[in-house]
């Protein structure tokens, strides 16, 4: 198993940092909707639907829907609202879970969740391309997910003992949230220091990652939900030794529109 990891790690490791920081403008939209879209699939199988034309046609829906908001970028703001709503119920839904899933456990529900899952990601990464130091923010989101990632296991690991969400993942503890948390916020604090950044900006700063890393761990905890309710390990087999797209991206799926809206309301894109 870990070799097949290592391996398919080395495989998609240059494609994804070249997709994410070399392509532009159309293709890289194009690359992104292509993850989501593959994504989509997926989550198909997550919402009930075991058939794959059925599965294939609902990524190419997502990939349609794309494909229009590229084409109209004023409804950007609209979708990453949308995605703001949708993960403070997504809060309210885990908390409750295994009750509020009778919320949620229809079909049709849960291709519309699957929407405001994926669209708002693909939206917040093309807007970080389009806004001053893109790669830079495509960068910033996925160390603040990964320090958070990496952070959790050693603490949790070290001294779990509290558990996060019992019902819905019951390897997360408290303890882990916290050493995630410190993780990425000592990260955040150490770039805002070695760039000179003025006190106010410093604690805006901090104040933004603990925000984003919240909702990176409710995006991972919203998909573990979902799998426990369709009685699944993995969201599918596309990355060997990784499960599948989904599991690799549901942290980043509710991070990184709440990190777009953050830079949004503090004027980045008008920089």
């Amino acid at each position: 198993m870990l070799k097949q990891r290592i391996l398919t790690a080395l495989v998609l490791l240059p494609i994804a940092l070249g997709g994410f920081f070399l392509l532009d403008g159309g293709w890289f939209a194009l690359f992104i909707g292509a993850v989501v879209s593959l994504g989509a699939w997926e989550w198909a199988r997550l919402a009930g639907f075991a058939a794959q034309p059925v599965r294939v046609g609902y990524a190419a829906l997502v990939a349609g829907v794309l494909w229009l908001l590229y084409q109209l970028p004023s409804l950007a703001p609209a979708v990453l609202g949308l995605a703001l709503l949708w993960w403070l119920v997504a809060l309210v839904l885990v908390v409750g879970y295994p009750q509020t899933s009778r919320f949620w456990s229809g079909s049709w529900q849960r291709v519309v969740i699957g929407l405001l899952l994926l669209l708002p990601a693909w939206q917040g990464l093309v807007l970080f391309k389009q806004w001053p130091q893109g790669n830079w923010l495509i960068l910033a989101v996925m160390v603040l997910v990964w320090g958070a990632d990496i952070g959790a296991y050693f603490a949790g690991k070290a001294f779990g003992k509290r558990k996060l969400a019992p019902q819905v993942s019951p390897g997360k503890s408290w303890e882990g949230f916290y050493g995630g948390m410190a993780a990425s916020l000592l990260i955040t604090l150490g770039v805002a220091i070695y760039q000179g950044w003025s006190s106010l900006d410093v604690v805006l700063a901090v104040l933004g990652a603990a925000v984003v890393v919240a909702f990176s761990v409710l995006g991972d905890l919203n998909e573990s939900m979902f799998k426990r309710q369709a009685g699944i390990k993995d969201s599918s087999n596309l990355l060997p030794g990784h499960g599948g797209i989904l599991d690799r991206i549901d942290s980043l799926t509710a991070a990184i529109p709440v990190f777009a809206s953050l830079l949004w309301l503090a004027g980045w894109a008008a920089q």
